[in-house]
């Protein structure tokens, strides 16, 4: 089944994040702490920690900083709490927006996302008011060009749930949450290698904006990345040229 073209939204994020290597650390670093935090420090028994940690490595963050900020989360060194806080809010021509932050310091996080929001041609909304229109799932993107035979048997063999052809080209796996490891593991193991693979909230429907919105829109987008406490940066808008 076709999917929607966003090719050009995962490099244009991928380009986002070489530019700000130094910030990759600093969200990992947190990911990895509310990841222990919650779900303990022993790895085979927290999906959520291993994910974290496998990004920690693919960003070359050693080891011992790893285990130390596992450490401190779990309590065997003192540490900073951090919260998570999920806005939600309106882009131009109102695409849905979602915000994920972790913080340790509430009041000053939603200052800085609505301020963000109102000053860039968006509105923050109440809790609830976009999310219905995203999924929370597994997602694996594969380059143009690639067999999108091969990856859907594979994909669906492991329990994938859809495997979709996008516009241009792009091959896009969906699977729940809970098996994105198991199909990660086994498209791995068949040698097919993701440009993006990660559990993530996504549009169910996108909305297309071109011309002046559509660099509105990425201006709006880049300004709430910049954050110092955004971790995740969802939305719908599907941007053109």
């Amino acid at each position: 089944m076709a999917g929607h073209s966003k090719w050009a939204n995962i490099q244009h994020r991928k380009g986002r994040q070489d530019e700000k290597r130094g910030k990759v650390w600093t969200r990992i670093i947190r990911e990895i702490m509310v990841a222990a935090r919650h779900g303990g420090g022993d790895l085979s028994m927290n999906p959520r920690l291993r994910l974290a940690v496998e990004k920690a490595k693919a960003a070359n963050m050693p080891a011992d900083t790893i285990k130390k900020n596992i450490d401190k989360a779990t309590g065997n060194l003192e540490g900073v709490s951090y919260e998570e806080i999920r806005y939600e809010g309106y882009g131009i021509g109102g695409a849905a927006v979602i915000v994920d932050c972790m913080t340790d310091n509430r009041v000053r996080t939603v200052a800085e996302v609505r301020h963000a929001f109102s000053k860039y041609g968006g509105n923050l909304g109440t809790e609830g008011s976009v999310a219905f229109q995203f999924k929370h799932c597994g997602q694996f993107v594969f380059a143009p060009g690639t067999s999108e035979d091969k990856v859907m048997e594979v994909a669906l063999e492991a329990g994938a749930e859809d495997v979709l052809s996008d516009d241009d080209g792009a091959v896009e796996v969906i699977c729940a949450a809970p098996d994105f490891e198991a199909v990660k593991a086994a498209l791995e193991a068949a040698g097919l290698t993701p440009e993006l693979a990660e559990v993530t909230m996504r549009a169910e429907n996108t909305t297309r904006l071109t011309g002046d919105d559509a660099a509105r829109m990425q201006k709006l987008l880049d300004v709430i990345e910049d954050l110092d406490d955004v971790q995740e940066l969802y939305h719908n808008a599907e941007i053109g040229e």
